[in-house]
């Protein structure tokens, strides 16, 4: 539980400086930027897994070498999660991060239908009450979106967050899967899949933007980029450490991880200077009283 907020609480500064980088930005560019700057982060622990395997072993920071069948299932995970990016960011650009993170918080709702009928998690009745919870909530932010012009029926970047929602929470209950039955470390999983996934977004931007002069030209270099591909590797690396335990509920880390929407609500409302900020406490406090309730059972 600890790791997972350890998690959680990098996630929601990642939030913030993916905010403010793709605000009026090209979105598939700031996205290569972030996944190549963990990446390259993560890059040292490779070559010294070649190098000095055994001190990299003592200081368990080994990469190991893994079958090719592996990597396949790594590759899926790396297609899945550039696509929820994709949908993410693009959400973001175009929607007030008080809006979008909360919808971000319903992921464990998705993850929860997965636990019960993949992996057997049991929940008990005070699970039940907090996932129904967090899900009330969502629908109060709704409303309040109305309120910004924002409406969730009709606008298609609300359809492209709950995409990209459905497909971030289909990739947490993958991670149980990679973690727990083919026995990979955190760091093995982190280099493989950030180097798969920088091979599909540059497919990507070779079509769509690398050709295009006007799109190139609109494109701006902001500090945050980079800081968000490391704030991600740190997030991540605590979550698959937790998920290492093989007691650990993939639907309880899930909510936990979704704390980070304090930080989001409360700190980016403020930076952003968004609408609505004291309505939105409300069903953000129902969120939180979700989670809290899954900790608390």
């Amino acid at each position: 539980m600890y790791l997972g907020l350890l998690s959680a609480l990098f996630l929601g500064l990642h939030n913030l400086c993916k905010k403010h980088a793709v605000q009026g930005n090209e979105v598939f560019p700031v996205l290569l930027g972030t996944i190549s700057s963990g990446f390259l982060l993560i890059l040292p622990l490779y070559i010294g897994s070649l190098l000095y395997p055994e001190y990299m072993s003592e200081i368990q920071l080994y990469i190991t070498v893994i079958p090719w069948e592996t990597h396949g299932f790594i590759f899926i995970k790396s297609a899945m999660m550039a696509a929820s990016w994709i949908l993410a960011y693009e959400a973001l650009k175009h929607l007030p991060i008080t809006i979008v993170a909360p919808i971000r918080s319903a992921g464990p709702f998705f993850t929860f239908i997965g636990a019960i009928t993949i992996y057997q998690e049991k929940p008990n009745f005070w699970q039940w009450i907090g996932f129904f919870l967090i899900i009330f909530s969502v629908l109060l932010y709704s409303r309040i979106g109305k309120k910004e012009g924002i409406y969730f029926k009709r606008n298609k970047w609300i359809f492209a967050i709950i995409g990209a929602t459905f497909l971030g929470a289909s990739s947490g209950l993958y991670d149980k899967f990679l973690i727990q039955n083919l026995i990979l470390n955190p760091q093995t999983l982190q280099f493989w899949f950030c180097f798969y996934t920088v091979l599909i977004l540059l497919v990507i931007l070779t079509v769509t933007w690398f050709l295009k002069a006007e799109k190139r030209n609109v494109f701006k270099w902001r500090w945050s980029i980079p800081v968000v591909g490391v704030l991600l590797i740190v997030a991540d690396y605590f979550y698959f450490k937790a998920l290492q335990d093989p007691e650990a509920l993939i639907m309880l880390l899930s909510a936990i991880k979704r704390s980070q929407i304090i930080i989001a609500v409360v700190i980016g409302g403020l930076i952003f200077k968004e609408q609505n900020k004291r309505k939105k406490l409300v069903p953000l406090v129902g969120i939180m009283c979700g989670v809290f309730l899954i900790l608390y059972s």
